[in-house]
């Protein structure tokens, strides 16, 4: 029997079950190995006998980044040292890093749920992985590369940049898998268009992560070159890593691995439930994390959860593609503007390309403005713009509800990232 990754429930209700199990296991775990939580429970009178059902997640306390910070070097510790394997951080951009400690069993259960992603995007140990995410003490690099030796194909580690090298072993090694950025996945496919290589590399799929893909952005890859199928993956640090959801080939959602951890979709503000089909912020529970586990943890991480089953048939619930973060959200003149919204629009206009910038200032009368800086689809002539750009101010003041300019480059101007583009330069006093 060929073996799977995936977890095998029957039903929803026997996934119900399990994640109650994880839950109490969850808190007694923590309560007993680890000091910050017995105090952060105590103080909200929460013992390991208070969850008796799934609806009692409501009364546990929220854990968030500031406590990963403030117990800097080993938060959320609930082993002792000996039994810590393995450490990873976040990038510190933002004072402290946060560093999550990993037991053996964490690390296998992270690579089983990579190798999970890999399986369900259709990947076999006849594939050939080439992975172009940083390595080091961040969870990208040993996490593609880890997920896919579990799951038997040939892993490439080439890490982020580096063009010549990508395109060289594309070449070469006819790898059949790319694992980066969305803005390296378009750095690669202009560089592959422009070199001339599209008909001797064997690239089937990509994979992407860490910052948002809009759908313009993600037709241009395909078609640039002339891939079978992209996927989005998603994950964090505090989470294990990337590998903790993937959207399956119905591209209906991403599906998280619910027998892994809990998905809550709550409001940031009252942190309260959202209606079905709101955006609301990601707040995930462990069920099975030794070293540190995560009690309704708040990630910022803004997105929808989808109500409805895939199509695909697999009973692992789905919640819609990030929107950004809480912490990265816009307000200009009241309205609360998620970056993922300006994605959404300009992917809705046919003749707008995948690059874009949002530039916000304020004027000498005390008004916030803001200029959406985009590109051209190619071959589109940037001279006679006026069009184009009145499509845009009507879209995002339907949509949005807000006012902005507009202004059209012309393609291939915008500047290109191996990493994370820079899109949101606010220049507001």
């Amino acid at each position: 029997m060929k073996k799977t990754f995936m977890p095998q429930f029957e039903n929803i209700d026997q996934l119900f079950d399990h994640q109650l199990k994880g839950l109490q296991w969850t808190i007694e775990h923590a309560y007993n190995g680890s000091s910050f939580y017995k105090k952060h429970f105590d103080e909200a009178g929460v013992t390991p006998g208070t969850v008796k059902s799934l609806d009692d997640l409501s009364r546990l306390p929220f854990t968030t980044g500031n406590d990963l910070k403030e117990g800097y070097p080993l938060p959320l510790l609930s082993v002792p040292e000996k039994d810590v394997v393995r450490i990873h951080a976040s990038s510190g951009t933002t004072g402290k890093r946060k560093v999550l400690s990993y037991t053996q069993k964490d690390l296998d259960d992270w690579f089983d749920m990579f190798a999970r992603c890999y399986e369900m995007a259709g990947l076999t140990k006849e594939d050939r992985v080439q992975i172009a995410v940083g390595y080091g003490v961040w969870t990208a690099g040993m996490g593609f590369q880890l997920g896919c030796e579990r799951l038997g194909a040939m892993a490439i580690p080439v890490g982020p940049g580096n063009i010549d090298m990508q395109c060289q072993f594309l070449v070469d090694l006819q790898s059949t898998v790319f694992c980066c950025t969305a803005s390296m996945a378009l750095l690669m496919a202009e560089e592959v268009n422009s070199r001339g290589i599209k008909d001797q590399i064997n690239l089937k799929k990509i994979i992407l992560g860490s910052e948002r893909c809009s759908s313009a952005m993600r037709t241009k890859i395909k078609e640039l070159m002339g891939l079978e199928d992209m996927f989005d993956i998603t994950g964090m640090t505090e989470l294990y890593g990337p590998g903790t959801g993937l959207d399956c080939p119905e591209h209906e959602g991403i599906h998280y691995w619910a027998d892994k951890y809990i998905l809550e979709i709550l409001n940031p503000d009252t942190l309260e439930p959202v209606e079905d089909g709101e955006i609301g912020e990601m707040v995930v529970t462990t069920l099975c994390k030794e070293a540190a586990p995560l009690v309704r943890y708040r990630t910022r991480d803004l997105t929808r959860k989808i109500s409805n089953l895939c199509s695909c048939g697999n009973i692992l619930p789905m919640h819609d593609k990030i929107m950004g973060r809480s912490d990265d959200m816009i307000i200009l003149r009241g309205v609360n503007i998620y970056p993922g919204q300006i994605d959404e629009v300009l992917s809705s206009i046919a003749e707008v390309g995948s690059e874009y910038q949002l530039h916000l200032e304020s004027k000498g009368d005390g008004k916030d403005y803001m200029t959406i800086k985009t590109e051209a689809q190619q071959g589109f002539d940037v001279n006679n713009t006026s069009e184009i750009k009145n499509k845009i101010k009507k879209t995002v003041k339907a949509k949005i509800m807000v006012s902005c300019d507009a202004q059209i480059c012309a393609y291939g101007e915008l500047p290109r990232f191996a990493g994370k583009a820079q899109r949101i330069f606010d220049n507001r006093t």
